[in-house]
C-alpha cells in the first residue's frame, strides 16, 4: 500500500522558516515524482512544489519560487520542504502526493496532511 506521512508542520512568525518532511512507504521513492501541496480554509487545493526521480529541475509554483525549496533523500524515502521568509498567506494545511502527472500539479497518492500557521 502507497503511504506517504507528512510532519513538521507548526506555528511560525511571519519571516520564520519550517521544513516539512514527506515519508513514504510502499514505493521506491527513486522511481516517483513527488510533489507538495496546500490547501487553506475554504479555498481548492493548489500546487506549491515537485520534485523528480533524479531529484534535477524541481518545479516552483511562482507564488513561493525563492522562498521554498523541495528536495529528497531517496535512501531514506524522504522529500522536504524548506520553508524560508514565510508570509501569512502560507498558512494553510500541506500534502504530499505522488502520482505520474504530479510534476504538472495532479497528485494520485496523498498524505494526511501537516498544519503550517503563519502569524504576522
Amino acid at each position: 500500500q502507497v503511504q506517504l506521512v507528512e510532519s513538521g508542520g507548526g506555528l511560525v512568525q511571519a519571516g520564520g522558516s519550517l521544513r516539512l518532511s514527506c515519508a513514504a512507504s510502499g514505493i521506491i521513492l527513486s522511481m516517483n515524482a513527488i510533489g507538495w501541496f496546500r490547501q487553506a480554509p475554504g479555498k481548492e487545493r493548489e500546487f506549491v512544489a515537485a520534485i523528480r526521480r533524479t531529484g534535477g529541475s524541481p518545479n516552483y509554483a511562482d507564488s513561493v519560487k525563492g522562498r521554498f525549496t523541495i528536495s529528497r533523500d531517496n535512501a531514506k524515502n524522504t522529500v522536504y520542504l524548506q520553508m524560508n521568509s514565510l508570509k501569512t498567506e502560507d498558512t494553510a494545511v500541506y500534502y504530499c502526493a505522488t502520482g505520474q502527472r504530479v510534476m504538472f500539479g495532479r497528485g494520485d497518492y496523498w498524505g494526511q496532511g501537516t498544519q503550517v500557521t503563519v502569524s504576522s
